[in-house]
């Protein structure tokens, strides 16, 4: 991706981090293997705690891992079942198919007990999971895994679809029945009828207004001709292919 700041929700990516060497640090338990983290550094004028440079990774559990490790993109090198404490090992992220569920921008930036402080929070689901509740005790949402564009780790990304890359959140458009909507991301359409959304719009659309102001020339015919053939319904199929996901709702 040319802007590593350009994340939307929706989003179908392709994301690594080269594998790092570090080490393990408080052994192995049967849900986390605890590493020496090669990327942040301590944040040691921190008002409101302290750390100690250890990061927990999620590991899995014969197919049937907890939450964390259904979530979790770090994997290390070996694998944590040859691993103890103050063995040399390797942590990073192969290549991993994830969709986007959120996108948050920060300022100012939270105050972490590491630095680089984020600025932006992207979270992700890998291919196969898709939004859903945890358990009650679980600390995890459902949204997915977070990572932090700019933090210091050298992640790279490649976007493998963006759903209605055309549009905007906030546009309006007419569909090929004569119904108008409202855009707010691939799965969040709005119909301005009495009748069910749920089948969503028709293609082609006719952008009608963005931000609140008629539209360009330029951005009407980008809408037109991205939406000529297809369907909305196609689009689902394509991301859910991708994905192996249902829409995050």
């Amino acid at each position: 991706m040319g802007d590593e700041e350009d994340f939307r929700v929706g989003d179908v990516l392709s994301v690594a981090c080269p594998f790092t060497v570090t080490r393990v640090e408080q052994g192995v338990t049967w849900d986390h293997v605890s590493v020496r983290w090669p990327w942040w550094e301590i944040d040691s004028s921190n008002e409101f705690g302290q750390w100690n440079g250890i990061v927990a990774l999620g590991v899995g559990s014969g197919g049937s891992g907890a939450p964390d490790a259904e979530c979790e993109l770090f994997q290390t090198d070996p694998p944590p079942e040859q691993l103890k404490a103050g063995d040399v090992c390797r942590v990073g992220v192969p290549p991993t198919v994830v969709h986007v569920t959120a996108v948050d921008h920060h300022d100012p930036p939270p105050e972490t007990v590491w630095l680089p402080h984020p600025v932006q929070t992207v979270t992700v689901l890998r291919r196969g999971l898709s939004y859903r509740e945890f358990p009650d005790d679980s600390h995890l949402d459902g949204s997915g895994y977070t990572i932090h564009p700019g933090d210091g780790i050298p992640f790279t990304f490649k976007r493998l679809m963006r759903p209605y890359a055309s549009l905007q959140a906030g546009d309006e458009v007419a569909d090929a029945a004569g119904r108008a909507w409202r855009f707010d991301g691939p799965w969040e359409w709005t119909a301005f009828d009495d009748e069910s959304a749920c089948a969503g719009p028709m293609w082609p659309l006719i952008l009608l207004s963005r931000a609140g102001a008629p539209c360009s020339p330029g951005d009407a015919e980008a809408v037109v001709a991205s939406t000529a053939s297809g369907s909305h319904q196609q689009t689902i199929r394509d991301w859910m292919a991708l994905t192996g996901a249902s829409p995050t709702p």
